[in-house]
């Protein structure tokens, strides 16, 4: 039974229901849909169903800025109806299972296994159990040899697609790059041969093969990869002919004129980023060797401070926001970003908005820039100086001027900010005690240079995150610490800081560790995470719900070393995600490894 057949019960069912499921669960308004501004379009009039979903909570998905822009064009397309999902919390998925109720969609209540396709965001490996949960809630058969016609077909996008080889046993399809066009034309030619699909005159992988025609979009069962007595991969090769020996990643070309969620949906209850984000520049002008964001969303492309006001101006209209962050890679490299700043301070301080803006160079700072935010928002400021050393900066490509950095940070204080918060990896090339030991003598005159403006330190917060050397970035053929080196240099952090004014923050070894071996992970990987997802895995991303032993099992149950895919890779052999092309060529990425690795 369907949620919305508990609806279609009357009044008196619905109530039965409301009570039933939602009285004796966590936060029930993220279960009820029909949101402000949410899309409810005629189901049984569409030509094509798209359930949309985010294999995380509602809390994170309504928080992210990609599942808002496919909804809304989705929505925008004749013929098309697109509703959402989310993974429950375990509280839900206790009553759905114990109940027999499938897991359905946001908008209708209607079950997944009605719609056409099942579209996942997938942005984060620690979310790959969460996708099986959700489609075993629906009904579905988890592995994609297994579905069948009436099944609806299981699409995957968003940056985890870089490499999305450990998940190529539970997809029929990938949308590698940006989806904004790539997904209509794949629902297009969809609806086109769905008649014969469905009447059963087109077989589901001669459908998988037509759909393959599209540009960015990769069926893995219609791939086979090949492997040596050494179990190293020597080749990867389409199984029919006229497939491409490689999937280009989709980009938007005219970025300014590209669609953003102007209705923006406001959910009942709130959610991690509980505010307008507007995309102002997408791509990065940076080459910061380890970041693998700077990859996904390559080339740079900015959107025009006219167009970026009138966005502005008609989400809040339609939303009532009071907060607007200013959201890309890096917003302190947008052109004229002071006087972006300035305009949509003047706009909106009247109103009672405040605008943020996320993780900043300092050098953003010189002028007004900080001044101005402080004006409605007097709280913090976040950096990334990812290293305490030049030396390991200019190994990361991310050096700065010192002097430059301090200046800035004196002239926040000046504005009236209180503390900051410093993001740090660990784990980097040719890592030595005198540059940990650097994190926080870095952190210490952060926090000193607030004395001489106002005469006391500043307390700062200081996060520190393990390299994970991931795909498609120079940093790809790095070997990964393993978790006890990386508690070495923890517990070395934790001895060496003794200011009280310097927090320090350590990201969960395990869940990094897990984390490196999912994204750097071929198709063997699948029952690994068919493994761990039978022993109990979910919400893997919540430390409070993480479990490195069901893992550790899953990999002893299925003669899986984890630690082969954290080790070093060969210069010559060929990589499980090579056969993507994200626009920067593989040699371009050598070249700058072999320069990191010389410092």
């Amino acid at each position: 039974m369907s949620v919305l057949s508990r609806f279609e019960a009357g009044v008196t069912g619905k109530l039965t229901m409301i009570e039933d499921f939602l009285n004796n669960v966590h936060r029930p308004g993220q279960y009820l849909g029909n949101e402000w501004n949410a899309v409810k379009k005629d189901f049984k009039a569409a030509e094509v169903t798209f359930a949309l979903g985010f294999a995380d909570l509602y809390e994170l998905g309504m928080s992210n800025l990609g599942l808002r822009i496919i909804y809304g064009i989705l929505n925008n397309l004749s013929g098309v109806a697109c509703e959402r999902f989310f993974a429950p919390e375990p509280d839900m998925e206790a009553v759905l299972r114990n109940s027999q109720t499938r897991l359905s969609s946001w908008e209708s209540g209607r079950n997944l296994s009605d719609f056409d396709c099942l579209g996942f965001s997938l942005g984060s490996e620690l979310n790959y159990t969460n996708v099986l949960n959700i489609l075993d809630l629906a009904g579905l058969p988890l592995l994609s040899s297994e579905r069948k016609i009436d099944h609806p077909l299981v699409i995957g996008g968003g940056p985890c697609t870089l490499n999305p080889e450990p998940l190529a046993d539970f997809f029929d399809l990938f949308v590698i790059g940006e989806a904004e066009e790539a997904l209509p034309e794949l629902l297009n030619l969809y609806r086109k041969l769905k008649a014969d699909y469905k009447a059963q005159t087109l077989t589901r992988q001669e459908l998988l093969l037509e759909l393959s025609g599209v540009c960015g979009v990769y069926a893995p069962q219609l791939y086979l990869p090949q492997y040596d007595a050494a179990e190293e991969l020597i080749s990867f090769t389409p199984r029919f002919k006229g497939l491409p020996l490689k999937i280009n990643k989709r980009i938007i070309g005219d970025f300014n004129q590209a669609y953003f969620p102007t209705d923006w949906i406001v959910p009942y209850v709130p959610t991690v980023h509980d505010r307008i984000t507007l995309e102002i520049m997408r791509g990065c002008p940076n080459r910061c060797r380890f970041c693998q964001a700077r990859t996904q969303y390559y080339p740079l492309r900015i959107r025009s401070k006219e167009k970026v006001n009138a966005l502005a101006a008609a989400a809040y209209a339609a939303s009532g926001y009071e907060e607007l962050s200013l959201a890309g890679l890096s917003v302190g490299d947008y052109p004229g970003i002071e006087q972006l700043v300035s305009g949509l301070t003047k706009s909106f301080n009247c109103r009672g908005v405040s605008l943020s803006l996320p993780s900043l160079k300092a050098k953003t700072l010189l002028g007004n820039v900080s001044m101005l935010i402080a004006k409605t928002k007097k709280t913090g400021l976040t950096f990334a100086p990812e290293a305490g050393t030049p030396r390991l900066r200019q190994a990361l490509a991310k050096d700065f001027p010192e002097v430059e950095f301090f200046q800035a940070i004196e002239q926040a204080y000046a504005a009236g900010y209180q503390h900051l918060k410093l993001y740090f990896l660990i784990g980097l090339p040719n890592e030595t005690e005198d540059d940990l030991a650097a994190i926080i003598d870095f952190a210490k005159r952060a926090s000193e240079a607030k004395r001489k403006i106002s005469g006391g330190p500043a307390a700062i917060n200081i996060s520190i995150n393990p390299l994970i050397p991931k795909p498609h970035t120079p940093f790809q053929w790095l070997g990964m610490d393993s978790p006890e080196l990386i508690r070495q240099k923890q517990n070395f952090l934790k001895n060496y800081c003794k200011n009280r004014r310097l927090k320090l923050n350590f990201h969960n070894t395990e869940m990094a560790y897990l984390e490196g071996v999912l994204s750097r992970g071929d198709r063997r990987l699948g029952k690994v995470i068919l493994s761990a997802f039978n022993k109990g895995s979910r919400l893997d991303a919540w430390s409070n719900y993480f479990s490195f032993a069901r893992w550790q099992e899953a990999f002893l149950e299925t003669g899986v070393d984890p630690q082969r895919y954290l080790v070093g890779r060969s210069l010559q052999k060929p990589l499980p995600w090579d056969f993507i092309d994200v626009g920067i060529s593989k040699e371009d990425l050598l070249e700058d490894f072999n320069k990191s690795i010389a410092r």
